[in-house]
């Protein structure tokens, strides 16, 4: 036949009728390497009509994992689209020189350049890092450990505090008069104590906002973990959130 035994190995492999007698039969392997073909991801399974209602999502400002996931809920195309789906044709269009990226909310994010410069950041003493978190904590297997974080708007007396729960994703929001780590841990433990039960640890970032977490601790019985510095995605929930936040709330808004 000139094919490598191997091509041959192969094709006896994946298209032999193994329920029945282990037979291969020509016929039945054509129908059965068709079938593979129509499904495979190399074939674009959605028109420009459904990405259309992808792009009326988009104008209002959604993210594609939540596109995704409304359009599999409300059934508005006749299969579910992924967000990694959405975020392809996001990045095939940049590259044909459409604007649709600039939609995203990371688009226009830059990262500030530090070099070797002295940050104090994450140089608090007697701190849990994250890494003594459970693992029960980081698999989200139960409820009661948040994220908590600041947003902060124009000036320095315009503030909120985040704190989003890692399993079910509920979200609570304070308003702070000023940035201060006194008026922080008022409003936190105000925050906690009205939802008392639910509460088991928290993990939050480096800032200095923070430093006074061990008198929340003491009146509070909830536990601190804090992320390592300048790696956000420990803690992307809460930075997910925040950003949600922003598209509602921009960085010049006055409380």
């Amino acid at each position: 036949m000139g094919r490598h035994f191997s091509t041959l190995y192969r094709e006896l492999k994946c298209n032999r009728c193994y329920v029945t007698d282990s037979a291969y039969r020509p016929s039945k392997a054509e129908r059965r390497t068709c079938a593979r073909r129509r499904r495979s991801r190399r074939n674009k399974h959605f028109t420009q009509d459904d990405f259309q209602c992808v792009k009326e999502l988009l104008a209002k400002r959604w993210s594609p994992e939540q596109i995704s996931g409304y359009i599999r809920r409300f059934k508005l195309l006749k299969r579910p689209i992924s967000y990694e789906t959405i975020y392809q044709y996001f990045w095939e269009d940049k590259r044909n020189g459409g604007t649709l990226w600039q939609h995203l909310r990371q688009s226009t994010k830059k990262l500030r350049k530090r070099y070797n410069a002295y940050d104090s950041r994450g140089r608090l003493t007697n701190k849990k890092s994250i890494s003594e978190r459970p693992l029960s904590v980081e698999n989200k297997r139960f409820f009661g450990h948040w994220e908590i974080d600041t947003v902060f708007g124009k000036g320095s007396k315009h503030c909120i505090v985040t704190l989003v729960e890692r399993k079910s994703k509920y979200l609570l929001i304070g308003k702070l008069p000023n940035k201060s780590t006194k008026e922080l841990n008022q409003r936190v433990l105000k925050l906690i104590l009205q939802n008392a039960s639910r509460f088991k640890t928290i993990t939050a970032d480096n800032g200095t906002e923070f430093h006074q977490y061990q008198a929340i601790e003491e009146l509070s019985g909830v536990t601190f973990y804090f992320a390592t510095p300048y790696h956000s995605w420990e803690r992307g929930l809460s930075e997910n959130t925040n950003e949600l936040i922003r598209q509602y709330l921009p960085q010049k808004t006055k409380a």
